[in-house]
């Protein structure tokens, strides 16, 4: 494929995107991109101040954004309910792009609901988030979802087992199992929506400074992040060119893995890309989807 950047994107007037986790990093690039090309925005996330501060951000570049405010906390199913409610009802959400997360917590905690917080946001808060507000999506003409996984997913620690890290914890172990649970809940949706109009894509996103890093904890960490800053990672706006692409571009299908082509894949233009040894198993994805129903004691029929 040729050299795509986001000023390909068609026309997005007339579609609105709702994307999670908008109110800084690569959620609020894809957002600021998705409303100057004419899309009418919903930036959820769990701070409204923050939120405000992105929509405020957005609006200075484009003045006419089209933009709305939604609190969601994937950490507390409640609140997932809560956010779920005001969309489900009487919105039309074309872009639905499962941004959010959370990243290398030192110590393991628990959300409201009792789930090892890292696989309990990343994974579960967006799959029940998903279920609730998906009659949104079933009046779209055209809709897609697109789920920010992560070059983690790839990782043996991954493995989708001891899903809230009772027998083990580490910080980059629980976010390798919720980022592999990204991959493979997506890819289950996609086998679920074949034959529809809808489709579901999973994407990683490279490596990028952003929030996400501010869990790093230790000496090393410390003396190691900076470096990593200037010689591997890329910016916020480059991380969020695979979801843009996966979301907008007529290339882009349902059940691909999009990732940037770079050296090492830490950034670069995106392209469908290779999927983590056996995330695309679906006896996994049946295995996990049953299980996220169980946990957040929903029935999810896409």
């Amino acid at each position: 494929m040729n050299h795509w950047t986001p000023d390909e994107i068609p026309d997005q007037s007339g579609r609105t995107a709702l994307i999670t986790g908008a109110g800084s990093g690569i959620g609020r690039e894809t957002a600021l991109v998705l409303a100057a090309h004419g899309a009418r925005v919903i930036l959820a996330g769990r701070d409204e101040a923050k939120l405000n501060v992105a929509a405020g951000a957005i609006r200075a570049g484009t003045p006419a954004a089209r933009l709305q405010t939604l609190v969601l906390d994937l950490s507390d199913l409640s609140s997932v309910r809560t956010a779920a409610e005001k969309i489900a009802g009487r919105e039309t959400v074309d872009l639905l792009i499962n941004n959010a997360g959370v990243m290398n917590l030192p110590q393991r905690q628990l959300t409201r609901d009792g789930f090892e917080l890292t696989f309990g946001t990343n994974h579960l808060g967006h799959f029940a988030f998903d279920a609730l507000v998906w009659p949104a999506i079933k009046r779209s003409p055209r809709a897609r979802v697109v789920t920010v996984s992560a070059i983690a997913a790839r990782w043996r620690a991954g493995r989708l087992t001891d899903l809230m890290s009772e027998q083990r914890y580490s910080g980059m172990r629980a976010y390798a199992k919720s980022k592999r649970a990204n991959v493979v809940y997506t890819l289950e949706l996609a086998r679920r929506l074949s034959g529809t109009q809808i489709e579901a894509l999973v994407i990683h996103p490279g490596s990028a400074m952003t929030n996400l890093q501010q869990h790093s904890t230790g000496t090393l960490a410390r003396l190691l992040t900076p470096i990593a800053a200037r010689l591997l990672m890329g910016s916020p706006e480059g991380a969020a060119w695979p979801s843009l692409y996966a979301a907008t571009s007529p290339e882009a299908h349902n059940g691909q893995f999009i990732g940037p082509a770079g050296r090492n894949q830490t950034s670069g233009t995106p392209k469908p890309v290779k999927l983590p040894a056996g995330a695309g198993d679906p006896a996994e994805g049946a295995r996990l989807w049953t299980e996220s129903e169980r946990l957040t004691r929903l029935t999810f029929n896409p």
